[in-house]
């Protein structure tokens, strides 16, 4: 089966090398971003997807849109059987869906019609899911809306985090891509309509996303700190200054001097507890703060913090 593979980040790479190492496969061409700047020099990088076509080698094409004249030239030119398409980063048109036999055919990280959009990962933890899972499904021209192909559900751990979910999400998608492919060419699966009223989205993450709300339950922080995790993280202020904050639940109640005066109550106040640095929460939820990173500073561990603020009543986060 000719495949053309359409990709960029890291989520996207256990599939390509799943399918290169099955002979009933031949990926003639590898698509993907260009390389952009990244980091602090702002030196160009290449997408992961890239950078494994390379070291497999195979060609690469690196379209600024797919919807120029030029892309959909290409992929008439390579007449694929499908296109496999995982996290590519952009919107396909339709007249380039209509050019493979079987379609283009997507690996999206969660259990559809939950969770489409752009970040599914992200969000299922930040809701608190206990599950979610993989989809394949051959794309049509709307956001994540064409029809089933398979589906694979996954337990979300307790204390998991989007980049380790999203490392076992990927090393399963390639098995199942494979498995689609197969079964949708011998005919033993058929397309099936999503149930649009089951839809929910993953929008995009942006930078507000990760600001912490401390009304909110320890839970719900604790959530949203493995959720957004790497970027933009969970943070808060503190004496003016932004912070990013790791910590988990804790089953105290906040109810714990500070610098020798009764503790504030209010969400984002702080205590300590034996050393223990307590952040109160909504509902009488506690947060144990594990480690702290100001602005401009380095992380450092909740007891380093503690050594270097020296608090003094009324300090909190978020004030």
């Amino acid at each position: 089966m000719r495949i053309v593979f359409c990709g960029t980040p890291e989520f996207a790479v256990p599939s390509l090398r799943r399918l290169l190492a099955d002979p009933s496969f031949a990926v003639e061409a590898v698509v993907t971003q260009p390389d952009r700047p990244r980091g602090r020099g702002q030196a160009l990088a290449a997408p992961a997807v890239k950078e494994a076509a390379i070291e497999a080698g195979l060609h690469v094409y690196q379209p600024e849109t797919v919807r120029a004249d030029s892309a959909c030239d290409f992929f008439l030119r390579m007449k694929p059987d499908a296109v496999v398409i995982i996290a590519y980063g952009q919107i396909v048109p339709k007249r380039l869906i209509d050019i493979p036999r079987l379609g283009w055919i997507n690996l999206h990280a969660s259990l559809l019609p939950k969770y489409r959009g752009a970040a599914p990962i992200a969000w299922a933890i930040v809701n608190g899911e206990i599950k979610t899972g993989l989809t394949t499904m051959q794309i049509d021209a709307g956001m994540d809306t064409g029809p089933l192909l398979l589906q694979q559900e996954m337990e979300i751990g307790a204390n998991e985090t989007a980049p380790e979910l999203s490392q076992r999400l990927a090393e399963v998608g390639g098995p199942l891509i494979v498995e689609s492919l197969l079964k949708l060419d011998r005919g033993e699966i058929r397309p099936q309509p999503q149930d649009a009223s089951r839809a929910t989205y993953a929008s995009m993450i942006k930078k507000e996303h990760g600001r912490v709300e401390w009304s909110r339950t320890a839970q719900e922080i604790y959530n949203r700190i493995r959720g957004l995790a790497p970027w933009p993280g969970a943070y808060s202020s503190f004496r003016g200054r932004l912070c990013h904050v790791w910590g988990r639940p804790t089953a105290a109640m906040l109810s714990l001097p500070v610098a020798g005066a009764p503790a504030n109550l209010l969400p984002g106040a702080l205590a300590v507890d034996g050393g223990t640095l307590l952040v109160a929460c909504g509902h009488g939820t506690t947060l144990t703060v594990e480690s702290v990173q100001i602005e401009g500073r380095k992380r450092v561990t909740a007891t380093e913090f503690l050594n270097g603020a020296r608090l003094a009543p009324g300090d909190r986060f978020g004030e």
